[in-house]
């Protein structure tokens, strides 16, 4: 686990994204599992705003880690906030880009979803192994949408499946914990102070978590997990220091 905290989000995204860029670099062509949410919103501005070329988007192929059961067109979709903040902005190629159809039935969009990963994503014992995929944290300790209510679906045996949330009942398509844990590298992105307490427990109490809050549950085979946190984020791990 390597843990980076930053003063800014601009210091968080410039330094997310050079890390993103050297993995590229030295694979030549990468798969990305991306997250909804405000931060990585803000990391799709920056991409935005970098100069034509620093990136080479026709070597990403797009996915995401889960995304809530509305249409493309709504406001609470994933793809939409990254359509809105980025692909609109840069010269990526529509055959990079593989949403999932929150349109669609779930439980269907679930298993079409997980078969898509198998077919488009390099499968490392049975499973689709990306080489990135970003996370956030909830305040309540979920992840992608794996809910502590529904902390079972973490050991799903499918690649996808559907989750509800606790309080509005909203139903989404999530990746599942093998897939999270098969990836090459995962990245937290977090920031904020609501996320503080549960930065501190999942870092510092990680066997107490694992029981209550699908995030501790994240961690790769390869061991390659980063944290990526705002100072926010990280006060209570880090003091008033």
């Amino acid at each position: 686990m390597e843990i980076q905290i930053f003063k800014t989000l601009n210091d968080l995204n410039r330094s997310f994204t050079e890390w993103l860029m050297d993995i590229l670099d030295e694979k030549g062509k990468i798969t990305i599992a991306l997250s909804g949410g405000s931060t990585p919103k803000s990391l799709f501005g920056y991409w935005s705003q970098l100069p034509e070329g620093e990136i080479d988007w026709t070597k990403i192929k797009f996915f995401w880690g889960d995304e809530r059961c509305v249409p493309p067109s709504d406001e609470e979709s994933n793809f939409k906030m990254t359509k809105d903040h980025l692909f609109d902005n840069i010269s990526v190629p529509q055959e990079n880009i593989f949403r999932i159809r929150g349109e669609n039935n779930p439980s269907n969009e679930a298993k079409v979803y997980g078969n898509l990963l198998n077919d488009e994503v390099n499968v490392v014992n049975g499973i689709p192994a990306f080489d990135i995929i970003i996370l956030g944290l909830g305040d309540d300790g979920h992840t992608a949408s794996i809910f502590p209510h529904e902390i079972e679906l973490w050991n799903s045996n499918e690649n996808c499946v559907v989750a509800t949330h606790p309080e509005t009942g909203q139903k989404r398509v999530s990746i599942t914990g093998k897939v999270i844990n098969a990836a090459d590298n995962v990245a937290f992105l977090v920031t904020g102070e609501s996320k503080s307490d549960k930065v501190r427990k999942i870092i510092e109490h990680p066997l107490e978590s694992e029981k209550k809050y699908p995030a501790a549950l994240v961690q790769p085979e390869s061991g390659n997990l980063f944290w990526f946190l705002d100072k926010k984020a990280a006060d209570e791990i880090v003091g008033d220091g």
